[in-house]
């Protein structure tokens, strides 16, 4: 969640508001063009795809004089190397308006059509998932090195403290996928990472439990005093697809022999082992080179089991009165009477989300109900 102040908070939470949006543009570090109103627009986040963010904002051909439209290289919205910087303000009153960032995002596309000009950008991970390996790499080193050298100068990495540092195993070799090798290195450190609006990669600890921010933004239909956001519609959605309630990881010890973890979902979840949902194991295999002691190999098999099970957890759709200071993998709280789960209020997490930047319509949320 988007740190704001009080006054706005309070504003989201207890009063209508009115929306603004903009974006600047930069370039290898140049603004190009600022102070750019958004006529229209919209940020999606989906923790399913490889690149998680898009966006699609309309925006005047000419502000301040200067055309944007993108007739060159060097011009502002053009798709070579520019960078869409959004911010989202809210009237609060007196103060005026205040602003914050969204994201920063990669223009992917740009037509102009009239007086505007359409524009689509991407998140910032779509510079390494582009970035296709010229040769085989053998990486050496520790894996906050090599993670490093994958990813910058394209993407600037901040890496949590808490993770603890270890060499890569002799022997690793990344062939053609980057951004794939990036993963590997995360899925067996283990650790997971988030863009975040500042624009840089967020590498944390994977089984860091989701939603820290619960009690900050709850949504609810009635007038009681938690904090609000107003739900329009709810629905829900099962599947047995993808669902399973063992992980096994694999991988090779110095010496060359094979070596695995396993972990067995002991929890209450639906589908856990033992169950209804299955009397057998239903397993997923694991394997990654990163691996190289046993250790190593359970703890990949505990965080991908966690990772899982919040992937095949109970699902909402939510459409509501938009929060934007709501970012993917956020918690929040949802009281809804309508809902038939077993707690009344029900702590989920934000999986996918599409947020209008103008007044065109309802946010759409998908909330994983939280394992924890």
């Amino acid at each position: 969640m988007i740190t704001v102040s009080a006054d706005l908070m309070n504003t989201l939470r207890y009063g209508s508001y009115r929306l603004h949006a903009r974006c600047h543009v930069t370039r290898g570090g140049e603004v190009l063009a600022s102070a750019i109103p958004i006529v229209a627009g919209q940020e999606e986040y989906d923790e399913s795809l490889t690149v998680p963010e898009r966006v699609t904002v309309t925006v005047p051909r000419v502000v301040d004089g200067i055309n944007l439209e993108p007739a060159t290289a060097t011009s502002p919205l053009a798709a070579y190397g520019q960078r869409l910087h959004v911010q989202l303000g809210v009237d609060v009153g007196a103060a005026g308006v205040e602003w914050f960032d969204r994201g920063e995002f990669l223009i992917q596309s740009s037509e102009a059509s009239g007086d505007q000009v359409d524009v689509t950008a991407v998140g910032l991970l779509e510079l390494i998932d582009e970035a296709r390996l010229v040769t085989p790499y053998q990486p050496s080193g520790n894996l906050s090195v090599v993670l490093r050298k994958l990813i910058e100068p394209a993407l600037g990495v901040f890496i949590d403290a808490e993770l603890a540092d270890r060499s890569v195993p002799s022997g690793l070799n990344f062939e053609e996928d980057r951004l794939g090798a990036v993963y590997e290195l995360l899925d067996g450190w283990p650790a997971t990472s988030l863009v975040l609006p500042a624009g840089f990669l967020y590498v944390y600890p994977a089984d860091r439990a989701v939603g820290q921010d619960w009690n900050l933004f709850r949504f609810n239909r009635d007038d009681s005093p938690f904090d609000r956001a107003t739900v329009i519609r709810t629905q829900s959605g099962s599947t047995r697809d993808g669902v399973s309630n063992v992980v096994v990881a694999r991988g090779t010890a110095a010496d060359g022999g094979q070596l695995q973890g396993a972990a067995f979902d002991v929890s209450d979840a639906a589908s856990r082992y033992g169950g209804p949902f299955n009397p057998l194991p239903v397993p997923f295999f694991y394997q990654s080179p990163v691996l190289t002691t046993q250790a190593q190999a359970q703890a990949a098999a505990n965080t991908t089991l966690d990772r899982r099970r919040r992937a095949t957890y109970e699902r909402l759709d939510v459409e509501c009165v938009p929060v934007p200071i709501l970012t993917g993998r956020d918690g929040v709280w949802l009281f809804d009477d309508d809902v038939d789960l077993s707690q009344a209020s029900t702590a989920t997490v934000v999986e996918a989300m599409t947020l209008p930047y103008t007044p065109s319509g309802p946010m759409k949320l998908t909330l994983r109900k939280n394992p924890a």
